[in-house]
């Protein structure tokens, strides 16, 4: 069996069994939410849920972008998990805007909320939610599908230890709108994580260049080539989380043989891939020959 399959089976049997975790802890919230009146508690169902969502849309994902490439998908299905990723951050913003408007009108109108049934609750939600986020950490490096519900879980980790906080404070001080400011907190996490994978997946979407890719220095070390006169009409962009392409054309100072270019286009690729992580390359090689009907001789 190959590393890749072993990865892939990995991640998809990781992504099953915090889908299985996500489901108990949101039921378990749900009802403890409902019996307590705990915004807090039914703010963090809510996004358990979401990430049960999340989640099941990254398997999917997963799925597909294992699938080999056909005649009419010559590329398969390898931007399923951006896609996945791009609708699960979609789904973070969402839910920040909602729980900024049920933790508004929470503040200004607090309720009793049986605060030692939340404290129970939070912490069962904490031990859930660190371990979907201890199976998830090391995929969510490399991917942008798993790393759209590994910050789900994140924030729903960091949001189960606010709400254990709030918990506290209402058990033992009687601070009961403490409830209404931690979703808020909860919340603006949720929008500024959620803006910053909704922008990065929105850029491979649209064939943006990677931003850490720096084309006028690509261009100055390949210009510098022997026998290149100037590399133009480039296109760059990000296939998924593993491929970087490369599309330019390359004038030459000269009509150069193949084997010469090919010797010239084993260089441009070491450059492209040692310096800035471009793995797919495609390099059309072109020559103008002089226009010698200007040229005056003289008798």
């Amino acid at each position: 069996m190959s590393h890749t399959h072993t990865t892939y089976k990995s991640k998809q049997k990781n992504l099953l069994l915090t889908i299985i975790l996500n489901v108990l802890i949101t039921l378990a919230q749900i009802i403890g939410g409902i019996i307590s009146g705990s915004l807090a508690l039914l703010s963090d169902a809510l996004h358990n849920f979401s990430d049960v969502v999340s989640l099941f849309i990254s398997y999917i994902a997963s799925f597909l972008s294992n699938k080999k490439a056909s005649e009419n998908k010559t590329f398969g299905y390898k931007r399923a998990e951006i896609i996945a990723a791009f609708v699960n951050a979609i789904t973070l913003l969402v839910i920040g805007v909602f729980l900024i408007i049920e933790a508004t009108e929470r503040f200004f109108k607090p309720e009793i909320i049986d605060a030692s049934l939340v404290i129970w609750l939070s912490i069962i939600a904490i031990l859930g939610n660190g371990i979907s986020v201890w199976i998830l950490h090391s995929d969510a490096k490399n991917n942008m599908n798993i790393r759209s519900s590994y910050l789900h879980l994140l924030t729903d980790l960091l949001g189960s230890f606010a709400v254990l906080i709030g918990g506290l404070l209402m058990y033992f001080f009687g601070i009961y709108w403490v409830d209404g400011v931690l979703t808020l907190i909860i919340a603006i996490y949720l929008l500024i994580v959620g803006f910053q994978l909704v922008k990065k997946a929105f850029e491979v979407l649209m064939l943006f260049k990677p931003s850490d890719i720096d084309l006028d220095d690509l261009l100055l070390k390949v210009n510098k080539l022997p026998k290149v006169k100037h590399m133009h009409h480039v296109h760059i962009w990000q296939l998924n989380d593993n491929e970087v392409h490369l599309e330019a054309h390359v004038d030459f100072e000269e009509d150069i043989a193949l084997s010469e270019f090919d010797d010239i286009l084993e260089q441009i690729e070491a450059i492209a891939v040692k310096d800035y992580g471009i793995n797919h390359i495609n390099i059309q090689p072109e020559y103008q020959k002089p226009d010698n009907k200007n040229i005056i001789v003289q008798d």
